[in-house]
Protein backbone atom coordinates (compact mmCIF):
# COMPACT_ATOMS: atom_id res chain seq x y z
CA UNK A 1 0.00 0.00 0.00
CA UNK A 2 1.12 3.22 -1.00
CA UNK A 3 2.58 5.57 1.85
CA UNK A 4 -0.71 8.00 3.04
CA UNK A 5 -1.04 11.74 2.83
CA UNK A 6 -2.59 14.44 4.12
CA UNK A 7 -5.82 15.18 1.92
CA UNK A 8 -5.17 18.59 1.60
CA UNK A 9 -2.23 17.44 -0.82
CA UNK A 10 -4.30 15.59 -3.01
CA UNK A 11 -6.36 18.78 -3.46
CA UNK A 12 -3.74 20.47 -4.75
CA UNK A 13 -2.50 17.86 -6.65
CA UNK A 14 -2.83 17.83 -10.52
CA UNK A 15 -3.15 14.31 -11.55
CA UNK A 16 -1.63 13.74 -15.35
CA UNK A 17 -2.45 10.13 -15.98
CA UNK A 18 -3.21 8.96 -19.20
CA UNK A 19 -5.02 4.94 -19.84
CA UNK A 20 -5.36 5.62 -23.49
CA UNK A 21 -4.74 2.65 -25.51
CA UNK A 22 -3.58 2.35 -29.06
CA UNK A 23 -6.35 1.84 -31.60
CA UNK A 24 -4.81 -1.49 -32.60
CA UNK A 25 -5.42 -2.84 -28.52
CA UNK A 26 -9.18 -3.66 -29.30
CA UNK A 27 -9.72 -3.31 -33.07
CA UNK A 28 -11.43 -0.48 -33.09
CA UNK A 29 -11.65 3.27 -33.52
CA UNK A 30 -12.50 4.12 -30.59
CA UNK A 31 -15.77 2.58 -28.87
CA UNK A 32 -14.36 -0.35 -26.36
CA UNK A 33 -10.93 1.56 -26.07
CA UNK A 34 -12.56 4.53 -24.69
CA UNK A 35 -14.65 1.77 -22.68
CA UNK A 36 -11.46 0.32 -20.89
CA UNK A 37 -9.70 3.55 -20.57
CA UNK A 38 -12.87 4.58 -18.39
CA UNK A 39 -12.49 0.99 -16.22
CA UNK A 40 -9.19 1.87 -15.94
CA UNK A 41 -9.97 5.63 -14.94
CA UNK A 42 -12.11 3.58 -11.99
CA UNK A 43 -9.07 1.52 -11.05
CA UNK A 44 -6.84 4.42 -11.15
CA UNK A 45 -9.57 6.69 -8.91
CA UNK A 46 -9.57 3.24 -6.47
CA UNK A 47 -5.73 3.34 -6.01
CA UNK A 48 -5.04 7.27 -5.60
CA UNK A 49 -8.47 7.34 -2.92
CA UNK A 50 -8.94 3.93 -1.41
CA UNK A 51 -5.36 3.09 -0.95
CA UNK A 52 -3.60 6.78 -0.30
CA UNK A 53 -6.46 7.98 1.94
CA UNK A 54 -8.28 4.78 3.40
CA UNK A 55 -9.41 6.66 6.88
CA UNK A 56 -11.29 9.33 4.66
CA UNK A 57 -13.02 7.23 2.47
CA UNK A 58 -14.33 4.87 5.42
CA UNK A 59 -15.63 8.19 7.35
CA UNK A 60 -17.32 9.15 4.15
CA UNK A 61 -18.95 6.04 4.43
CA UNK A 62 -19.73 5.26 8.05
CA UNK A 63 -20.16 9.36 8.79
CA UNK A 64 -22.13 9.93 5.79
CA UNK A 65 -21.52 12.96 3.04
CA UNK A 66 -20.73 16.81 4.28
CA UNK A 67 -20.12 18.69 1.17
CA UNK A 68 -18.95 22.18 1.23
CA UNK A 69 -21.48 23.30 -1.62
CA UNK A 70 -24.36 22.35 -3.87
CA UNK A 71 -23.32 22.91 -7.36
CA UNK A 72 -25.82 23.36 -10.17
CA UNK A 73 -23.70 23.17 -13.62
CA UNK A 74 -24.07 21.96 -17.17
CA UNK A 75 -24.33 18.38 -18.44
CA UNK A 76 -21.54 19.67 -21.04
CA UNK A 77 -18.71 17.00 -21.34
CA UNK A 78 -15.40 20.10 -21.27
CA UNK A 79 -16.75 21.35 -17.78
CA UNK A 80 -16.78 18.55 -15.25
CA UNK A 81 -17.18 20.55 -11.49
CA UNK A 82 -15.19 18.06 -10.00
CA UNK A 83 -11.71 18.29 -12.54
CA UNK A 84 -12.33 22.17 -12.76
CA UNK A 85 -12.20 22.67 -8.81
CA UNK A 86 -9.80 19.56 -8.23
CA UNK A 87 -11.70 18.37 -5.09
CA UNK A 88 -11.80 15.74 -3.54
CA UNK A 89 -14.48 12.88 -2.98
CA UNK A 90 -17.18 14.68 -0.42
CA UNK A 91 -16.55 17.89 -0.66
CA UNK A 92 -19.19 18.95 -3.38
CA UNK A 93 -23.07 17.61 -4.22
CA UNK A 94 -23.69 18.15 -7.65
CA UNK A 95 -27.12 18.41 -9.94
CA UNK A 96 -25.69 18.90 -14.12
CA UNK A 97 -28.41 19.74 -16.99
CA UNK A 98 -29.28 21.43 -19.60
CA UNK A 99 -27.33 24.96 -19.72
CA UNK A 100 -27.03 24.69 -15.66
CA UNK A 101 -30.53 25.67 -15.26
CA UNK A 102 -32.79 26.18 -12.19
CA UNK A 103 -36.34 25.82 -12.85
CA UNK A 104 -39.08 27.95 -10.33
CA UNK A 105 -40.42 26.18 -7.49
CA UNK A 106 -43.26 24.00 -8.61
CA UNK A 107 -43.72 21.39 -6.17
CA UNK A 108 -47.36 20.12 -7.63
CA UNK A 109 -46.09 19.64 -11.76
CA UNK A 110 -44.79 16.16 -11.25
CA UNK A 111 -41.34 14.81 -10.89
CA UNK A 112 -38.22 17.46 -10.53
CA UNK A 113 -34.31 16.62 -10.53
CA UNK A 114 -33.40 20.02 -9.92
CA UNK A 115 -35.94 20.70 -7.09
CA UNK A 116 -35.12 16.96 -5.59
CA UNK A 117 -31.52 17.82 -5.13
CA UNK A 118 -32.15 21.03 -3.74
CA UNK A 119 -34.65 20.03 -0.93
CA UNK A 120 -31.49 17.21 -0.20
CA UNK A 121 -28.53 19.94 -0.28
CA UNK A 122 -30.67 22.34 1.77
CA UNK A 123 -32.72 20.44 4.22
CA UNK A 124 -30.78 17.38 5.05
CA UNK A 125 -27.02 18.12 3.91
CA UNK A 126 -27.58 21.87 4.98
CA UNK A 127 -24.66 22.89 2.47
CA UNK A 128 -23.78 26.23 3.11
CA UNK A 129 -23.18 27.64 -0.57
CA UNK A 130 -25.54 27.23 -3.56
CA UNK A 131 -23.02 28.31 -6.57
CA UNK A 132 -24.85 28.29 -10.45
CA UNK A 133 -21.83 27.53 -12.75
CA UNK A 134 -22.22 28.55 -16.71
CA UNK A 135 -19.69 28.30 -18.97
CA UNK A 136 -18.53 29.89 -22.55
CA UNK A 137 -19.75 28.26 -25.41
CA UNK A 138 -22.86 26.43 -24.48
CA UNK A 139 -24.68 24.38 -26.41
CA UNK A 140 -27.59 24.49 -24.35
CA UNK A 141 -27.83 28.74 -24.54
CA UNK A 142 -27.24 28.09 -28.26
CA UNK A 143 -30.56 26.36 -28.77
CA UNK A 144 -32.23 28.80 -26.84
CA UNK A 145 -30.97 31.58 -29.13
CA UNK A 146 -31.77 29.75 -32.14
CA UNK A 147 -35.38 29.45 -30.85
CA UNK A 148 -35.29 32.71 -30.48
CA UNK A 149 -34.54 33.66 -33.64
CA UNK A 150 -37.21 31.23 -34.92
CA UNK A 151 -34.70 29.00 -36.36
CA UNK A 152 -34.69 26.20 -33.92
CA UNK A 153 -33.92 22.42 -34.19
CA UNK A 154 -37.42 20.21 -33.59
CA UNK A 155 -36.79 18.42 -30.21
CA UNK A 156 -38.48 16.09 -27.57
CA UNK A 157 -37.45 18.11 -24.39
CA UNK A 158 -34.40 20.21 -25.34
CA UNK A 159 -37.17 23.45 -26.27
CA UNK A 160 -38.85 22.94 -23.59
CA UNK A 161 -36.30 22.80 -20.90
CA UNK A 162 -34.15 25.72 -22.01
CA UNK A 163 -37.11 28.14 -22.94
CA UNK A 164 -37.29 28.54 -19.32
CA UNK A 165 -34.33 30.49 -19.31
CA UNK A 166 -35.42 32.91 -22.54
CA UNK A 167 -36.19 36.01 -20.80
CA UNK A 168 -32.07 36.32 -20.57
CA UNK A 169 -32.04 36.72 -24.16
CA UNK A 170 -33.79 40.19 -24.02
CA UNK A 171 -30.75 42.28 -23.72
CA UNK A 172 -30.47 46.01 -23.30
CA UNK A 173 -27.88 48.61 -23.90
CA UNK A 174 -28.16 52.47 -23.54
CA UNK A 175 -28.35 54.52 -26.88
CA UNK A 176 -25.86 56.20 -28.82
CA UNK A 177 -27.42 59.52 -27.44
CA UNK A 178 -27.32 58.54 -23.89
CA UNK A 179 -31.22 58.60 -23.72
CA UNK A 180 -33.23 55.74 -23.18
CA UNK A 181 -31.98 51.67 -23.72
CA UNK A 182 -32.54 49.36 -27.10
CA UNK A 183 -33.04 45.65 -27.11
CA UNK A 184 -29.87 44.59 -28.60
CA UNK A 185 -31.01 42.13 -31.59
CA UNK A 186 -30.90 38.49 -30.91
CA UNK A 187 -28.74 37.86 -34.05
CA UNK A 188 -26.20 40.10 -32.91
CA UNK A 189 -26.55 38.11 -29.07
CA UNK A 190 -25.54 35.47 -30.84
CA UNK A 191 -22.06 36.65 -31.39
CA UNK A 192 -22.13 37.77 -28.01
CA UNK A 193 -23.69 34.30 -26.36
CA UNK A 194 -21.40 35.22 -23.10
CA UNK A 195 -24.26 38.10 -22.02
CA UNK A 196 -27.18 35.40 -22.42
CA UNK A 197 -24.78 32.43 -20.87
CA UNK A 198 -24.07 34.72 -17.39
CA UNK A 199 -27.76 36.23 -17.69
CA UNK A 200 -29.32 32.43 -17.64
CA UNK A 201 -26.76 32.18 -13.99
CA UNK A 202 -28.85 34.87 -12.66
CA UNK A 203 -31.99 33.41 -13.87
CA UNK A 204 -31.45 30.60 -11.99
CA UNK A 205 -30.10 32.44 -8.77
CA UNK A 206 -33.33 34.48 -8.94
CA UNK A 207 -35.27 31.09 -9.52
CA UNK A 208 -33.84 29.96 -6.63
CA UNK A 209 -35.01 32.33 -4.43
CA UNK A 210 -38.51 30.96 -5.36
CA UNK A 211 -37.99 28.02 -3.00
CA UNK A 212 -39.40 29.14 0.21
CA UNK A 213 -36.59 27.18 2.39
CA UNK A 214 -33.55 28.27 0.55
CA UNK A 215 -35.09 31.68 0.67
CA UNK A 216 -35.66 31.18 4.22
CA UNK A 217 -32.27 30.02 4.61
CA UNK A 218 -30.41 33.34 2.63
CA UNK A 219 -32.42 35.48 5.21
CA UNK A 220 -30.93 33.81 7.79
CA UNK A 221 -27.34 34.00 6.67
CA UNK A 222 -27.39 29.98 6.69
CA UNK A 223 -27.36 29.93 3.08
CA UNK A 224 -25.15 31.66 -0.10
CA UNK A 225 -25.85 31.48 -3.78
CA UNK A 226 -23.46 32.66 -6.33
CA UNK A 227 -22.73 32.54 -9.97
CA UNK A 228 -19.92 31.07 -11.79
CA UNK A 229 -18.87 31.71 -15.42
CA UNK A 230 -16.04 29.70 -16.88
CA UNK A 231 -14.80 30.84 -19.89
CA UNK A 232 -13.89 27.95 -22.34
CA UNK A 233 -11.24 29.72 -24.57
CA UNK A 234 -9.25 31.12 -21.87
CA UNK A 235 -9.53 28.96 -18.63
CA UNK A 236 -10.57 32.07 -16.60
CA UNK A 237 -13.55 32.66 -14.14
CA UNK A 238 -16.16 34.88 -13.14
CA UNK A 239 -18.12 35.63 -10.31
CA UNK A 240 -20.98 36.93 -9.37
CA UNK A 241 -21.01 40.26 -7.11
CA UNK A 242 -22.33 40.06 -3.60
CA UNK A 243 -25.51 41.35 -5.06
CA UNK A 244 -25.56 38.56 -8.08
CA UNK A 245 -25.72 41.82 -10.86
CA UNK A 246 -22.95 41.93 -12.52
CA UNK A 247 -19.47 39.02 -13.32
CA UNK A 248 -16.61 40.06 -12.65
CA UNK A 249 -12.57 38.34 -12.82
CA UNK A 250 -11.36 36.20 -9.98
CA UNK A 251 -8.52 34.11 -11.73
CA UNK A 252 -5.02 35.94 -13.09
Amino acid sequence: MAAKEPLKYLRTEIVQESHSKDKGECGTESSCCDLDRFVAGVQGFKNRFYERYPEHMQKLVTEGQRPVALMIACSDSRVDPALLLNVAPGDLFVVRNVANLVPPYRPSQGPDGVGAALEYAVHHLEVPHIIVLGHAQCGGIKALLNMATGSGFPSDFIGEWVSMAMDACWQYVPNKDGEGMRQVSLERLKDYSYLVERAAIQGSLANLLTYPWVKEAVEAGRLFLQGWWFDLESGDLWVTSGDNTQFLPVTD
